[in-house]
Parts: C-alpha cells; structure tokens; sequence
C-alpha cells in the first residue's frame, strides 16, 4: 500500500509551469499542464544538470532552458533524441490537493 505525502495545491503551480519539492537529495519538479495535469520528475536534465522546472512545458513535455531537450513528462525519456532520461515519480491529484508517494523521499535519499 503506498503512502501519500501532501506536497501543495494545484493552484499553487501556473498551468504550463512548475515547482519544486526538496529532498535530501535534491529537487523534484513538480509540473502542470495546461490542461490540469500534474507530473513530476527530477529537476536535472542530464545534460548539463538544467533546472527543468525552469523549461518550457508544451502538451505532456518540458524543454530544458539550457540546451531545447525535450522530455516526456510521463516517463522521463528524452524526445529525438537518444540520450536516456530523467526519473519520473508517482504523483496523485485529491479535491486540488497534490500528493507524492512517500516513499519516493526515501528512495531520492539513497
């Protein structure tokens, strides 16, 4: 059985942005699509670490600032290219509320 973590309200992210969660191993972007959707994955890219939660969202994707890669936000891969991805984490949506799954703040740890 999975435990949730409240993490803020939907409102809180602009539609087609983001916002980050701290981990003891660093961030996690937490994203919005323009059509209410929430998402979230590490605020890396791995390419020369980008703040993904500062990237442009378009559809179910982000856009590193730095250098235009483009990830799916619902599994993490990168989009024309091969390059692998980022790790995305369960995420769930109650009454505007945002929840993430606990133990993710433990296995970001490790």
């Amino acid at each position: 059985m999975t435990n949730w973590i409240e993490i803020g309200n939907i409102n809180a992210i602009p539609r087609r942005g983001a916002r980050c969660v701290n981990t003891p191993s660093g961030k996690i972007a937490v994203f919005r699509t323009q059509e209410d959707q929430i998402f979230a994955m590490e605020n890396r890219c791995p390419h020369r670490n980008g703040p993904l939660s500062e990237g442009i969202v378009h559809g179910a994707s982000v856009t590193c600032p730095l250098h235009n890669w483009v990830f799916d936000l619902t599994t993490g891969k990168a989009l024309g290219a091969d390059v692998g991805g980022v790790r995305t984490f369960p995420i769930d949506v109650v009454d505007g509320r945002i929840f993430i799954a606990s133990e993710v703040l433990a296995v970001a740890a490790e």
